[in-house]
């Protein structure tokens, strides 16, 4: 999770998973175990090293420990179901996000060719049971959330794991206001939108790469491509990683963990 970066579907209201890192030991290309950050919170000065390799693709070094900051679980939760078209969808999380309701997670996606939108509420008891009151929809069984959360959290979702030959996943990184975008020539389904429209997973082929990157640049947002073969581009973001160069001249912490191509040569690119 921490070196794909992945931070869930609570992401919106909970915050990065490079936000919870604190510390990491790791081995560099070089074969040195490297310490960085530490065990509690604290203010550290210098580089952030250890939150770096939030996303870094095991490129920059081989996480062997990493510590983070835990918070306690909520005492209530509750995930409710509404049949919403995408738009509508986009429009409700936006109004009941200028209110002061529990959101902690959202998902909107097509069942059957409906739009489906699930959002999950967390939070004091009192504040969870009065918002399901007020919004409606139809509140899911707790086993039955609780499995559709972690699918989506674990990508173990058919939709990421039985995906058509040829087509490969795709993430949006958008503003949560964006507007709901077109299909792409060769695109499969709609898109799932998570985060409150701020990310949404797209399955088109490679080749959808310049329409794709086109709408996430429109609208401020970036395009990344994740291929079977675990290669990651990212359109829209400018020079992002390299594995041969970087964007400006390196402090010496940052060329001490410099793999120079020698941990996942070529997975990550920029275009």
């Amino acid at each position: 999770m921490v070196a794909a970066g992945l931070s869930g579907p609570a992401r919106a209201s909970a915050g990065a998973v490079r936000d919870y890192v604190l510390g990491v030991q790791m081995l560099n290309g070089r074969g040195e175990l490297l310490r960085y950050g530490g065990q509690v919170m604290k203010n550290v000065a210098g580089y952030d090293v250890s939150r770096l390799m939030a996303g870094s693709w095991g490129t920059l070094g081989v996480l062997v420990e990493v510590s983070l900051k835990v918070l306690p679980r909520a005492p209530a939760e509750a995930t409710l179901r509404f049949e919403l078209g995408q738009a509508e969808a986009l429009e409700q999380l936006h109004r009941w996000g200028a209110q002061p309701l529990p959101l902690n997670a959202s998902l909107w996606r097509e069942e059957a060719g409906r739009g489906v939108l699930y959002l999950r509420l967390r939070g004091a008891v009192a504040a969870v049971e009065s918002a399901g009151r007020s919004l409606g929809g139809e509140r899911l069984a707790e086993d039955a959330a609780q499995a559709l959360w972690v699918a989506l959290r674990d990508q173990a979702d058919p939709f990421f794991t039985d995906r058509p030959a040829g087509l490969a996943l795709w993430r949006l990184s958008l503003p949560q206001t964006a507007p709901v975008l077109p299909p792409v020539p060769g695109q499969h389904g709609a898109a799932w939108v998570e985060w409150q429209g701020a990310q949404r997973w797209v399955l088109a082929p490679p080749a959808a790469a310049p329409a794709l990157a086109a709408q996430a640049r429109e609208v401020g947002g970036s395009a990344t491509l994740s291929e079977r073969n675990l290669t990651i581009r990212r359109w829209g973001m400018g020079r992002w990683m390299s594995k041969t160069r970087c964007s400006a001249p390196q402090p010496p912490p940052a060329r001490r963990i410099r793999p120079h191509g020698i941990l996942n040569p070529g997975l990550v690119h920029t275009a």
